[in-house]
């Protein structure tokens, strides 16, 4: 098979995923008007949860998101599907012990020069925060921990081929509807291969939230990161709207929404992408 032919081949593949995702996305929603008036309260408040980081909920959000305008031609694309798996433990009367993964599933084309199209896993970000169970007086609610850069990705052009190590931080205000707050992370290279670029990078998450009763949430956030090596910023600003529902005896949150690259590093993304979001909950 030529090259032409298989990079068409990736773009159907990757148009399926995104046709499959709106389906899915479609009949969640038309579950609405099943079972929206009881537990609605519940719902509500799941979705509160699922806006707070460290929140003592276990779920497995599964995130697509779809970037162009990548290269030094502007012709490269990339499909990310992040598989994050949150689960929380009790560790004592006073405090829970969050972990969250993330696994992220890369296609791309066109983004190296001559270099063609690559399919595959990219690096693991493993963060764990240690968080009080209770807020603060103020009512901030607080965790910190360790990050983890793990090297897993499967293609040389989609890994950093590093060990990173640093910390993290999540502090966040949940008031009426509102839920508001940033978590941040700083992950320097501490092993890996030595003919690879070191990481050396600050990533920043501000975030404001809106919960309707009706468990639709609306949020704007920003998924900043800065590179100390090259001294460049990425700033997508992303917008999405989802909504909790119940599919038979299993609550669901699913939606999606845009995003907008305010600034980019040399060749990376440009202009507007594409997120939807699938997210599987399971309360105690």
């Amino acid at each position: 098979m030529n090259n032409a032919s298989a990079n068409a081949g990736k773009k159907i593949n990757s148009i399926k995923q995104l046709k499959q995702l709106l389906i899915l996305a479609s009949l969640s929603c038309s579950s609405l008007a099943y079972g929206q008036g009881d537990g609605s309260q519940n719902k509500e408040a799941l979705a509160k949860k699922l806006s707070n980081p460290v929140a003592a909920l276990i779920s497995t959000p599964i995130q697509y998101n779809f970037d162009e305008n990548i290269g030094a031609d502007d012709k490269g694309s990339r499909t990310t599907v992040n598989i994050q798996p949150v689960i929380p433990f009790s560790i004592s009367e006073n405090w829970n012990l969050i972990s969250r993964t993330i696994l992220p599933l890369i296609d791309q084309e066109n983004i190296h020069s001559n270099a063609g199209t690559q399919s595959g896993v990219g690096d693991i970000v493993q963060s764990v925060f240690f968080s009080p169970k209770a807020p603060t007086k103020n009512g901030w609610i607080l965790g910190a921990g360790p990050v983890l850069l793990l090297p897993t990705g499967s293609d040389d052009k989609l890994t950093a081929d590093k060990v990173g190590l640093g910390p993290t931080a999540v502090a966040l205000k949940q008031q009426g509807p509102w839920t508001y707050g940033a978590l941040g992370n700083h992950i320097w290279s501490v092993g890996g291969r030595s003919d690879r670029a070191d990481v050396n990078a600050t990533f920043l998450q501000p975030f404001l939230v809106y919960t309707t009763r009706a468990a639709t949430t609306y949020a704007l956030n920003t998924e900043s990161t800065y590179d100390w090596e090259s001294k460049q910023w990425a700033v997508p600003v992303n917008f999405t709207v989802t909504q909790m529902v119940k599919v038979g005896g299993q609550l669901i949150s699913v939606g999606g929404g845009v995003r907008y690259w305010a600034k980019s590093t040399n060749n990376g993304p440009e202009g507007v992408g594409i997120r939807l979001m699938f997210t599987m909950l399971f309360p105690k």
